[in-house]
């Protein structure tokens, strides 16, 4: 067989039935199909580590029962001068493995967006809470942040029978609650929501950059970086601004 061939098959095969396909054509073993042939056996050892790691990610979802549906809580937002704070609460199929699925921090913004769809084809329900730079000045941004996650847990299809909480206990939600620091980290349920919620938020954001083009806020997200602080300076602030977080600016 040549390469190209064999190449067209194991391109074809999925990544779980690699090693089946890898076996077949061992013994036609030519240096070349030797190299090709161990490329793509690295290829399925990565995707076996990734199941490892996803398996591990399971451990808080694993304590429950089957029958439980558990929703991961998190947020985006909290940091920035402008913008609203965006909360998610996810709720996942109990045997649903979403490759590369992690906290969204980590994640390049291309793998995120890919993970947001996959999210929302596979979860069995997302809710999602948005609250404005004038609510977070009126009440502080934990209070605002406690509001968006309610709002989120209220807009799910189903009840959750359990919350899994990035670092969080949510006062006025009469659910079970677990607080796991990092739990964007550990918990696939968490990870899910931080991605839903990081992906709205920046969408909301290219929004607003297209309003307020002088600030940045595709690129910075509302974040304090250097350049928007300059804009402050330069141009005042805009509608989307939170007064609270600029005191420094005399606002």
């Amino acid at each position: 067989m040549k390469s190209s061939e064999l190449k067209a098959i194991l391109e074809a095969t999925d990544v779980a039935a690699l090693p089946e396909v890898i076996k077949t054509y061992r013994g036609e073993e030519t240096k070349t199909i030797q190299n090709l042939l161990d490329k793509y056996q690295k290829v399925y050892d990565k995707y076996e580590a990734e199941l490892l790691r996803l398996k591990l990610m399971r451990s808080y979802e694993d304590k429950y029962p089957e029958e439980f549906y558990i929703g991961g809580v998190d947020e985006a937002g909290r940091g920035p001068y402008a913008g609203p704070v965006v909360a998610a609460c996810v709720i996942l199929p109990r045997d649903c493995d979403i490759l590369y699925l992690n906290d969204s921090k980590k994640l390049s913004e291309a793998r995120r967006e890919e993970l947001y769809d996959v999210i929302m084809e596979k979860a069995i329900s997302v809710g999602v809470g948005i609250v404005g730079n004038e609510v977070i000045d009126d009440v502080n941004i934990l209070q605002a942040d406690y509001i968006a996650i309610r709002e989120a847990i209220s807009k799910l299809s189903v009840k959750p029978d359990v919350l899994l909480n990035d670092a969080l206990i949510i006062p006025g939600v009469e659910i079970p609650q677990v607080s796991i620091v990092h739990g964007d980290a550990k918990s696939v349920s968490i990870a899910a929501a931080s991605v839903i919620a990081k992906v709205t938020r920046d969408r909301l954001m290219y929004m607003y950059d297209e309003l307020y083009p002088e600030y940045g806020f595709a690129k910075n997200k509302g974040y304090g970086t250097r350049d928007h602080e300059q804009a402050i300076t330069e141009h005042g602030i805009c509608p989307i601004h939170r007064k609270s977080f600029l005191s420094k600016f005399g606002v």
